[in-house]
């Protein structure tokens, strides 16, 4: 049977709608989920989780619209399956730890360069079961929100219009923008951000799959916040380790996080350098089919 044709023919203005109607659908939703925290901060104040549950409850929320509108716009525009989007799991589950260890990998590595340094010392390990699970799992529904939107459905109609490498650049610019208005944002951890986007992306314009970015977004997160105890993207967590930063914020990241770090992007450009090379060998013989 033949396939659908989009009913938009033009993939980079797919993209653009999706986009915009992404950004009011954030606002939409963010605000309500802050008025309904709002509105039940009476009954939650003196509760320890209380700013971390506030936090996944409005982030859930936001993620409930973004997750209906981009099925919506998938199965009627796209007219192709919300799968379709880089959700198929056979023959990429190699992908999918990759992407969890290199996280995991490059923060290690990192964390050990500045305790190397006299920068960071970890001073005690607690751990607060309850905390930990929930932050958890907002940090999976983070990593799904932020990988459909960006890779899943900008990047996949980005390049239906342009070279794969130019959709790839101008998804890490959104993404960058997307998390401008974080708690102590810099120059530094936009950058970085942006060179984040690029290497969440890049398994994804050789296989339009998104396992490999979603376990790395995921481990990253949770490894440099509930886990080591660094902020994540300006949020302060509860951690299993509890860390003293001594070291210039240009090399620590100070209140942002390790995403603040002058050591980050150093560390993400040779990531980039190496798995760029690693893909293209891999499937520069190979079609990898879509659904």
């Amino acid at each position: 049977m033949q396939e659908q044709q989009p009913l938009i023919k033009y993939g980079w203005l797919r993209a653009l709608i999706y986009f915009i109607i992404a950004a009011v659908i954030v606002v939409i939703f963010q605000n309500l989920g802050m008025r309904i925290v709002e509105e039940l901060g009476s009954t939650t104040k003196g509760n320890e989780f209380e700013s971390i549950i506030s936090f996944g409850f409005i982030y859930a929320t936001m993620g409930t619209g973004i997750f209906i509108i981009t099925y919506l716009i998938r199965r009627f525009v796209d007219r192709r399956s919300f799968k379709s989007l880089g959700f198929t799991w056979q023959g990429f589950s190699d992908e999918a730890s990759l992407g969890f260890f290199s996280a995991t990998a490059l923060l290690g590595a990192g964390s050990l360069i500045l305790v190397g340094v006299g920068y960071l010392t970890f001073l005690s390990f607690t751990v607060n079961p309850a905390a930990i699970l929930i932050e958890l799992l907002i940090m999976i529904i983070v990593a799904f929100v932020e990988e459909v939107l960006f890779r899943g459905y900008l990047l996949n109609n980005l390049m239906q219009s342009m070279n794969r490498w130019i959709a790839l650049i101008i998804s890490a610019v959104l993404f960058a923008l997307f998390h401008g208005s974080n708690p102590d944002i810099n120059v530094i951890a936009i950058v970085n951000i942006f060179l984040a986007g690029l290497f969440l992306g890049l398994n994804y314009i050789y296989t339009k799959n998104l396992w490999f970015s979603i376990f790395f977004h995921f481990a990253w997160n949770s490894f440099q916040g509930p886990v080591l105890g660094f902020e994540v993207s300006g949020l302060k967590l509860q951690t299993l380790f509890q860390q003293l930063l001594t070291g210039p914020e240009l090399w620590t990241g100070g209140a942002f996080g390790f995403e603040g770090s002058l050591l980050c992007p150093i560390m993400i450009s040779l990531s980039i350098a190496g798995l760029a090379y690693a893909f293209s060998k891999k499937y520069s013989n190979q079609n990898v089919a879509t659904i």
